[in-house]
């Protein structure tokens, strides 16, 4: 069994634990005060940025419904890696629904100055393992070039950008409706399953929709709009969304992603 194999059966067997112990301690990096931050920050504490969008997410969830994800996956990811959680930054790059009503949007360079900011004000600190975790697929653009930078900055910090890891292959498992797109879930029944895991109360399955989109050919290769093949903002079938999906996709790639922040920790500590 590989170093990762290990990492992952051991992220399997502790996580009850884990979070039982975590719960006790203050996961919120804000929660805490000027005389109590400096003792839980450490080079290999990891600290999580959870990222998240105000966009049009169908007539059954909320326009927040990407900050809701970003927040407590966050939490739970912070749980089982010793972590510590910034406030959610609720604004993201959302250019294809830009024109949907609610819908509000920060440009590429913006996101990508705030992250950069953050990761400087945080390495100051001490922090040497930063997790930006985004709900919304598209910020990963913008939050790679802002770790990129910071790499470029600081060779000694890691800076992670991470969605989900593996959730498509893991939907794969799951689902009950055609993918509407290689990469992207969207109101639909993969992510409302994870609104019915993680934020059920704002969920409003009575007015799920049971959509079809056809994307152009072109869709991947020059900027669409979604209002050019979608005018509910829903990518498929929500009705089929289960609570029970959403457990099973939220604990799975959560193993996946602790593995990756411990292998992190671990070449911190080799050099610390």
């Amino acid at each position: 069994m590989g170093r990762e194999e290990k990492q992952m059966a051991g992220v399997d067997r502790g996580t009850v634990g884990v979070m039982a112990e975590s719960s006790k301690l203050h996961m919120g990096y804000a929660e805490e005060t000027c005389f109590t931050i400096g003792k839980r920050i450490a080079a290999d504490v990891p600290v999580i940025l959870p990222v998240g969008a105000v966009e049009a997410h169908g007539p059954h969830l909320p326009l927040e419904t990407d900050n809701l994800l970003a927040a407590r996956y966050a939490r739970r990811l912070a749980a089982l890696v010793n972590g510590l959680v910034l406030p959610t930054l609720p604004f993201g790059q959302v250019f294809s629904l830009g024109d949907f009503p609610g819908s509000l949007s920060l440009s590429n360079e913006t996101l990508t100055r705030i992250v950069v900011e953050l990761g400087e004000g945080l390495y100051r600190q001490g922090v040497r393992i930063f997790v930006l975790f985004s709900a919304h697929l598209g910020n990963l653009t913008a939050l790679k070039e802002g770790a990129r930078e910071l790499w470029a900055r600081h060779r000694d910090m890691c800076t992670l950008h991470m969605f989900y890891p593996d959730l498509q292959k893991l939907a794969a498992n799951v689902r009950e409706s055609p993918a509407a797109h290689v990469s992207y879930i969207h109101a639909c029944e993969i992510e409302t399953s994870l609104m019915l895991y993680l934020a059920p109360e704002h969920v409003d399955m009575a007015k799920a929709l049971a959509e079809d989109p056809k994307l152009p050919i072109d869709a991947d290769y020059t900027p669409t709009p979604w209002s050019e093949f979608t005018q509910t903002a829903v990518l498929g079938n929500a009705r089929l969304a289960t609570e029970e999906k959403g457990r099973y996709l939220i604990e799975e790639t959560l193993k996946r992603a602790a593995a990756i922040v411990e292998y992190e920790k671990e070449r911190v500590r080799s050099v610390s």
